[in-house]
């Protein structure tokens, strides 16, 4: 089972393939606004560094974020427009669940944490189980204190990882159960485990059902009323 993994929905986009949860290629960019100009190049490198072509690809996985808006747009876009031309299902993944796996480690709870700017934080429990992880919360979008409030109420002994270097002066102060940990970002190579046990069960969507989560309001909006009195721009099909 081939398997193109794009994951664009922080500030590390990486690319890879594997067959099965065997990686044979992968590209890695750490830039916050870089994303579109990285894909493109770093798809084709992975194709000649493994020797596949992409219609030897039998599935795309793809992060559907939290994250950055720019980012989770370029992945998913990307990744439906190759699954449309071979043909091929994808697996949608959580940015949250792929920190939360790759951290799987010991008994502790995870709290995988993404950065989506604006001073909020996209996070949410996970379990350690045998092979893998399991959520135990719903995802949720807090402030800095707000998290420290979800970690300090949780009788568990808890593993915090992801992107909580920028994170305000304190703001992790008297939390003695939190231990932080890495990944610092999602990563291909994660999701490529990930796509790999839900093809092993058909777990697959269609591309056009592939749908973004961005868990809060884009920075800037498009003001439709103005754009339609303008008419559409230049080129559009009427």
């Amino acid at each position: 089972m081939k398997i193109l993994a794009i994951d664009t929905a922080t500030s590390a986009s990486s690319v890879a393939l594997g067959d099965g949860d065997q990686l044979a290629a992968m590209s890695v960019r750490v830039d916050r606004r870089g994303h579109g100009g990285f894909l493109v190049p770093a798809i084709d490198f992975c194709f000649e560094s493994a020797g596949w072509r992409p219609n030897d690809v039998d599935v795309i996985a793809v992060d559907v974020g939290p994250g950055l808006f720019t980012g989770i747009r370029a992945g998913i876009s990307t990744a439906q427009a190759i699954a449309a031309a071979i043909g091929a299902p994808m697996v949608a993944i959580s940015s949250l669940t792929a920190l939360a796996v790759r951290a799987a480690t010991g008994r502790r709870r995870i709290w995988p944490v993404v950065d989506i700017r604006r001073g909020q934080y996209a996070t949410r429990p996970f379990l350690p189980v045998p092979g893998g992880v399991a959520p135990d919360g719903e995802a949720e979008v807090v402030t800095a204190e707000g998290l420290h409030h979800l970690l300090d109420s949780d009788a568990e002994d808890v593993l915090m990882v992801g992107d909580t270097d920028d994170f305000p002066p304190g703001a992790l102060r008297g939390l003695h159960r939190v231990r932080r940990g890495r990944p610092r970002y999602p990563s291909a190579d994660v999701l490529l485990e990930i796509a790999a046990f839900h093809a092993q069960r058909g777990q697959y969507v269609r591309p056009e059902d592939v749908r973004p989560l961005y868990m809060r309001e884009p920075d800037a909006r498009i003001n439709w009323t103005d754009f339609r009195e303008e008419g559409a721009w230049p080129g559009a099909a009427e």
